[in-house]
């Protein structure tokens, strides 16, 4: 195992107790989604670090759920390697979490010196229901959409609705959240966002024979759309770190 140093007081590796009491549920979460590019050639070994140190935040009080680490799919044209996805009961939860010393340390020694590029994208999960925890070994797509400029506030329900409504359409969904984003500053111009919840790998890759019925979602909105970007993420045992 390659070893790094974690600069937080406290380490990723959970009790049962306190994962636990993360298990909340909740009428609506806050959504927050890190995108990074690792630069090229970069050190198996540092880049190891990295993600070990992010998910070291999971202690952080502010923090209902987190995981990072290598995407497995990235379709999009920025070439992003690694996500953090995490969670919060509200949106001054997040910024502490944002400020905390702990995280301004791991994003300055072991993050910003390994990539290329960050996107961020955070938003309400209205009428959020089940566990706030993604469980260890889910299958997570992440999409973006940018929206062509000058859309008004109907165009833009319907491509919230146009989203919102695909977990009727896929039964293999067990979770779906969905907003508008609410911190523009890192988000590149896209504007609304979901995450799919799938039990596994297996379950993600069974939404691949099923891309008929995905098109016909996806035209009932083309024409407002500008760009976008879907990943495709596991969440790793909470006792386990990435391997990369």
């Amino acid at each position: 195992m390659l070893g790094f140093k974690s600069s937080t007081a406290c380490f990723h590796l959970l009790s049962p107790r306190h994962f636990k009491s993360k298990m909340s549920s909740a009428e609506h979460m806050i959504e927050h989604v890190v995108l990074f590019k690792a630069k090229p050639n970069s050190e198996p070994s540092k880049l190891y670090a990295m993600v070990n140190n992010l998910n070291s935040l999971t202690c952080l009080n502010q923090v209902v759920h987190l995981s990072s680490g290598p995407l497995i799919r990235d379709r999009s044209s920025f070439s992003f390697t690694h996500m953090l996805h995490s969670r919060y009961k509200s949106k001054s939860d997040l910024a502490d979490y944002s400020a905390h010393p702990s995280h301004v340390s791991v994003v300055k020694e072991y993050v910003l010196p390994m990539v290329d590029d960050i996107m961020a994208v955070d938003w309400v999960a209205t009428d959020f229901s089940g566990s706030g925890v993604v469980p260890p070994g889910s299958a997570i797509r992440v999409t973006f959409l940018k929206l062509k400029e000058n859309l008004g506030e109907n165009e833009k329900s319907q491509v919230l609705n146009a989203v919102g409504g695909i977990k009727e359409k896929f039964p293999g969904i067990e979770q779906l959240t969905v907003g508008e984003n609410f911190s523009p500053g890192r988000a590149k111009g896209f504007s609304i966002a979901s995450i799919a919840v799938f039990k596994g790998v297996k379950e993600l890759e069974a939404l691949e024979s099923q891309m008929e019925l995905a098109n016909e979602q996806k035209e009932k909105v083309r024409d407002y759309l500008d760009g976008v970007v879907v990943v495709d993420y596991v969440v790793a045992p909470t006792t386990q770190s990435a391997s990369l």
